[in-house]
């Protein structure tokens, strides 16, 4: 794959992800709940999370169009995708009760820090870049 494709392939991504944090998050803890939601009934922690990735969608929406000027930003949902969930996936394991998840909003953050990580991977590295002094 060409830097160019590669490029355009990420601005794709960044979009596709940002409408599904922005949009498809809270439907989708309504249709699946034993892999999207972790409580039954209102929860104020679910609030507060959809707000979040709502607020992140809109600014990978942003970073689209020019991923490049925003590899701290591509950079954190990548490492904060891996991040969150991996303990989701320990939390999964550890309590049977939440074993779907790992089928459901586990395997969407793995994935998502996938794709931005291939399609990105300075943001992937850029935690741990060296910088020349």
């Amino acid at each position: 794959m060409t830097d160019v494709d590669r490029l355009r392939h990420l601005q794709l991504a960044l979009r596709v992800v940002g409408v599904i944090a922005i949009f498809g998050i809270y439907p989708l803890t309504i249709l699946w709940p034993s892999g999207w939601a972790w409580s039954t009934g209102r929860s104020e922690y679910l609030e507060m999370i959809i707000a979040i990735y709502a607020t992140l969608g809109v600014f990978l929406i942003i970073a689209a169009r020019h991923p490049t000027q925003h590899m701290g930003l591509v950079s954190f949902a990548i490492w904060s995708s891996i991040v969150h969930g991996a303990v989701m996936a320990i939390q999964s394991v550890v309590n049977p009760m939440h074993v779907h998840h790992l089928y459901g909003d586990v395997l969407a953050l793995f994935a998502i820090a996938a794709v931005l990580a291939f399609l990105s991977p300075e943001a992937f590295r850029f935690p741990f870049r060296r910088h020349a002094a």
